[in-house]
């Protein structure tokens, strides 16, 4: 560890009193924006954010959102952080009540159905985001990835908890286990949000009971992890679609 430096004497003299209100003040200003920047981006995405919708939505003035982010950019990563820190309460942390291994995954994929039923009316931001941002660059690409990739890198510690507790097989890959829950929940959004499948709820817990069941026995066969890119299938690009006029 480094030495520390003894701090200054600017550094320890304590806030004015008015000082503290206005910063207080500040804060909750800026929650309650967000909040509305969060409502907003669920009904038309992170890319539908700007600073002059976000005024219109909070009666506030374009110069006074704008003092709290200093550009749309930081807005929508504000938004993303936001997202993710309340998703990160309500699927994650709710979940570590229960005992590790298939009780805490189930409560998991529970809490994670829940936050996604919540949102078939407004949409997800993990998943909205993706669509919106899967094929640019830049920081607010980059926050949104980290976030998933984060709650990826949690979904797959608890599959390895499992592993560890014996009631998933030691033999299977995680990655897969976990690629297969997080690819359930994208079929519910798809087929609820967009099809209007009545049934898509009691299909993701079904086919989450049959990857229970599917892992945990010993005999299952082990599936092969990639080992890398050359390996991987290569994937077709999509080209943009073109809007036809009506006629052709």
């Amino acid at each position: 560890m480094t030495d520390r430096k003894p701090p200054s004497k600017v550094q320890s003299l304590p806030v004015p009193e008015a000082g503290r209100r206005v910063l207080i003040k500040g804060q909750q200003t800026k929650a309650v924006i967000i909040d509305a920047a969060l409502g907003l981006a669920s009904q038309i995405g992170l890319e539908g954010l700007s600073i002059g919708a976000l005024a219109e939505v909070t009666g506030m003035s374009k110069s006074g959102v704008f003092a709290h982010f200093g550009s749309r950019e930081e807005l929508q990563i504000s938004v993303i952080r936001e997202y993710h820190d309340r998703f990160e309460a309500e699927v994650f942390y709710a979940a570590m009540q229960k005992p590790r291994g298939v009780p805490r995954l189930q409560a998991m994929f529970d809490n994670w159905m829940v936050q996604t039923s919540a949102e078939i009316d407004s949409g997800c931001i993990y998943i909205s985001g993706a669509v919106e941002f899967d094929d640019r660059t830049g920081p607010v690409r980059d926050a949104l990835a980290s976030s998933v990739s984060t709650w990826q890198t949690a979904l797959r510690r608890a599959v390895e908890l499992a592993q560890d507790e014996g009631q998933l097989s030691r033999a299977s890959d995680a990655h897969q286990i976990a690629f297969e829950i997080h690819g359930l929940i994208l079929a519910l959004h798809y087929e609820a949000r967009f099809l209007r499948n009545p049934t898509a709820a009691d299909r993701a817990r079904q086919g989450f009971q049959h990857i229970l069941a599917r892992y945990a026995g010993t005999g299952i066969p082990p599936v092969p992890a990639p080992t890398g890119a050359a390996k991987s299938p290569k994937l077709m690009a999509v080209p943009k679609a073109r809007r036809k006029p009506v006629n052709d």
